[in-house]
């Protein structure tokens, strides 16, 4: 493997440094290194750890028109991530220790970042009876995470087991906040729009409602418990509580609900369809503050991919979701850096160092310093753009953002020091996920 060397990069937003990385690890950190084989120029740039979403649908295997483990880990290197988790609400459902398996080696194979899949919490995603959380962590893809994403465990006694069954090997049960009851055939916020629109109301306490019980859950059992896709201020104060209790508790936001409202869905357009719904402005902004204090640990993506047909019809029977692994950074960036809640080391730390810790990985979301492996996103922050969902490396195009001018462009991306975007756009295949005679990974 050659060496590379990074030059002029701001670190974390701060003063200019080179990086040298060869053999896969970062060998010196300084100024005016020399010796590299091949060099980046990075002036005006931001040098950040490679990104790691804790929540990225990639619906191989079974939806393999909307997305596959190539398809979404490319975007997701597009988008300077490292390291994604894939979430279970796969066909089948990753609910054994055989299909986690696939999902981790297809994504080895990719070679664009690394994939940690994520185990269901019960059988088929119903809700009745745990899944094989122990095979499943055994398994070679280690999984430490498990969720039933896209539906809420909202059994207690069931809830409780698998956050009792998980404090076995320090994994994490991670909470799709939404009570059924309280949100059987809603179809956006509940609030004065969808009053005017006469669209059934989805409530903020269907959320809160839940995190409310499993924080005490999670306390009475003293296991790990992460909440995903907060939306919502009274769900923030839930969680700020919890923590200040000292519990185990941890949390994350999407890109889309720090900056869209349910305003938008005035326009009827499914592409703003997404669960949970886009809320009011107040919850918003209380999202941000969140995130910025800490409250919130994590921005993850929620990626959503669906093929048009699913996106393209009426609002009623619209599939929910968006996709976000190519635009989270750009949002984060035009939500929290460029209004001054937040710099490129908070940024650093959210969506990287932070979601690592959480999801238990090695190798991810670790300091630019000697010694550690090569993972690092060159971030472009003066750059402003168009989105324009046709260049999108997924293999879906329902983001909310199409014509929106956006802050900030991920340049370059690079894993264990292999580049794996090179000027904004994904590298050759071949360069990315070397292979031997037989096909394996080098």
């Amino acid at each position: 493997m050659t060496s590379h060397l990074i030059r002029n990069a701001s670190l974390l937003g701060g003063a200019p440094q080179d990086v040298l990385i060869a053999d896969g690890v970062i060998q010196d950190v300084g100024t005016g290194l020399t010796g590299a084989d091949t060099e980046t120029d990075a002036t005006g740039l931001v040098l950040l750890p490679g990104l790691v979403d804790l929540h990225t649908h990639l619906r191989e295997p079974g939806r393999e028109d909307a997305e596959t483990v190539y398809t979404g880990t490319r975007a997701a290197a597009r988008g300077g991530f490292t390291a994604v988790h894939a979430m279970a609400n796969t066909f089948p459902v990753a609910d054994t220790a055989g299909v986690v398996e696939q999902v981790w080696r297809l994504g080895r194979s990719s070679g664009y970042c690394d994939v940690q899949p994520v185990g269901a919490v019960t059988i088929g995603l119903e809700g009745k009876q745990l899944a094989e959380l122990g095979a499943m962590h055994d398994s070679a893809a280690g999984v430490r995470v498990f969720s039933d994403d896209g539906k809420c465990v909202d059994d207690a006694v069931i809830m409780r087991r698998a956050l009792e069954y998980v404090k076995a090997f320090d994994g994490v049960i991670a909470q799709h906040a939404q009570e059924p009851r309280l949100t059987q055939g809603a179809q956006m916020n509940e609030g004065a729009v969808s009053g005017e629109l006469g669209l059934a109301g989805w409530p903020a306490v269907a959320e809160e409602a839940i995190i409310a019980r499993d924080v005490l859950l999670a306390a009475h059992v003293g296991s790990r418990l992460h909440i995903c896709h907060v939306s919502t201020a009274g769900s923030v104060e839930i969680i700020r509580w919890a923590k200040a209790k000292g519990w185990n508790v941890t949390a994350e936001v999407t890109p889309h609900h720090l900056l869209l409202t349910d305003e938008l869905v005035r326009s009827y357009d499914p592409v703003y369809k997404v669960n949970p719904p886009l809320r009011t402005e107040t919850d918003v902004l209380a999202l941000r503050e969140a995130l910025a204090d800490g409250t919130i640990d994590a921005v993850a993506t929620d990626h959503a991919p669906h093929p048009a047909e699913d996106k393209d019809c009426e609002w009623a029977v619209a599939a929910m979701g968006m996709v976000g692994l190519e635009t989270a950074l750009s949002v984060v960036q035009h939500t929290m850096v460029d209004t001054g809640l937040m710099d490129w080391a908070g940024v650093a730390d959210r969506m990287s160092f932070r979601p690592a810790r959480i999801g238990r990985l090695t190798g991810h979301g670790r300091p630019v310093s000697p010694g550690e492996p090569g993972n690092l996103v060159l971030v472009d922050p003066a750059y402003r753009g168009t989105v324009i969902p046709e260049s999108f490396a997924t293999r879906s195009r329902n983001t909310p953002y199409r014509g929106l001018d956006l802050p900030g462009r991920v340049r370059a991306t690079y894993l264990r020091g292999v580049p794996t975007v090179v000027d904004g756009e994904p590298a050759a295949p071949e360069t990315v996920a070397p292979r031997t005679a037989d096909g394996a990974i080098a």
